[in-house]
């Protein structure tokens, strides 16, 4: 064997895992290594790139499955790949690191060395906005699922762009409404689509049904009317009745 060639055993025990999951992903065909005349596994460095791949994406929470799928893709790009898993575990380690001190501060509070204000006890565990309740309430459905495997492979700047997107789409719902248009106009009914195609593209798999029940959220949720009626007032209505049209 050359010196980039290693035993199954050896691999497991580099890696952190066990000669059974590396059976497993050879048997999934994700981690394929080469075999020794009599029939033993041994890993050159391109199954140890493939290896590497398939963990980063089990840190990152993926499912073998889609795993599998995103390997076997033509055009996979590895390096685009390594970027955007880099993106994300920095803001992850971020993250980490402030509730280590948060942690930290908790103790010295319980210690009698310190106190700490509402905003220091809570320090870290905000992940955005309406994140816990979107967990809450869609955390079991394959659509949270997708969106996020999706957002795992974002990086900050894809992000941006995705926010970017809508702030212009709403912008363009507030032009339209400030034009008089109906909500069941023609313009408005190509803007839901192209609303509609925007999480479709970037969250996840969004049939007109579905748009159509996150178009009643936009005037049952005060938080969603609100976001919208900051860019016109009554515009969460206007884009709800916009996007029951369309899915019509």
């Amino acid at each position: 064997m050359s010196d980039m060639e290693y035993s199954i055993g050896e691999v497991a025990k580099i890696a952190g895992v066990s000669v059974r999951t590396l059976h497993h992903y050879d048997e999934k065909g994700l981690v394929v290594p080469q075999r020794s005349a009599t029939g033993y596994r041994h890993y050159d460095s391109a199954a140890i790139d493939m290896l590497q791949q398939v963990l980063f994406f089990r840190e990152l929470g993926f499912p073998l499955a889609d795993i599998g799928e995103i390997l076997a893709q033509p055009d996979f790009d590895r390096i685009g790949v390594l970027r955007r898993q880099r993106e994300y575990l920095v803001g992850k380690s971020a993250r980490l690191s402030q509730l280590i001190d948060t942690i930290d501060r908790a103790i010295e509070e319980t210690q009698g060395e310190r106190t700490m204000s509402a905003d220091e006890k809570l320090k870290g565990f905000d992940q955005g906005p309406h994140a816990a309740e979107a967990k809450e309430r869609w955390g079991d459905t394959e659509a949270y699922a997708h969106s996020q495997k999706r957002l795992s492979g974002y990086s900050k700047e894809d992000v941006e762009a995705a926010k970017q997107e809508a702030e212009d789409i709403a912008a363009r719902f507030g032009e339209l409404m400030r034009s008089g248009a109906s909500s069941d106009s023609p313009q408005a009914v190509q803007l839901a689509e192209a609303h509609r195609l925007h999480i479709d593209r970037w969250w996840y798999p969004c049939s007109k049904q579905m748009h159509a029940n996150l178009g009643d959220l936009y005037v049952q949720d005060q938080r969603f009317t609100d976001y919208w009626d900051k860019h016109e007032p009554g515009l969460a209505r206007f884009v709800s009745e916009a996007i029951t049209a369309n899915a019509a």
